[in-house]
């Protein structure tokens, strides 16, 4: 059986004086694999991330939550530092994820119904779902 290379198989690799010789992995990055499709592992990837469904509030935790805020309202909070839990609604798929944050409450926003925090943090009020004073 003959072989179809035979009488290049025993030669030296070409050289050419203009061009210096490629390193190994330059050589061996020609051959790594490839995205075929753009994008596909990143839609992959989004899929597989899980996200927390939204907990409705039951009716008393809605009471004592509202309770909270009007004491922040009035006034009677706004010097006690606070921790507030509440929902961070996903850009991208359903559902989101609980979020905390820790500072002293400024000021209600009426207007875009918002917590504004002395660091100029900003929550919704309608996410959030539990203010505990520390």
């Amino acid at each position: 059986m003959s072989d179809n290379y035979d009488d290049i198989i025993d030669l030296d690799r070409p050289s050419y004086d203009d061009l210096p010789p490629m390193s190994v992995s330059d050589r061996a990055a020609q051959f790594s694999p490839f995205e075929a499709v753009v994008g596909y592992g990143d839609a992959v990837e989004e899929t597989a991330r899980f996200t927390d469904m939204r907990i409705e509030l039951q009716e008393d935790a809605v009471y004592e939550l509202n309770q909270k805020l009007e004491q922040i309202r009035s006034n009677s909070l706004k010097s006690d530092k606070v921790r507030i839990t509440y929902f961070v609604p996903d850009k991208y798929k359903k559902g989101g994820k609980y979020a905390q944050y820790e500072g002293t409450v400024r000021k209600i926003d009426e207007y875009s119904d918002e917590l504004i925090l002395d660091d100029g943090h900003r929550i919704r009020i309608a996410e959030i779902t539990d203010i505990i004073v520390l």
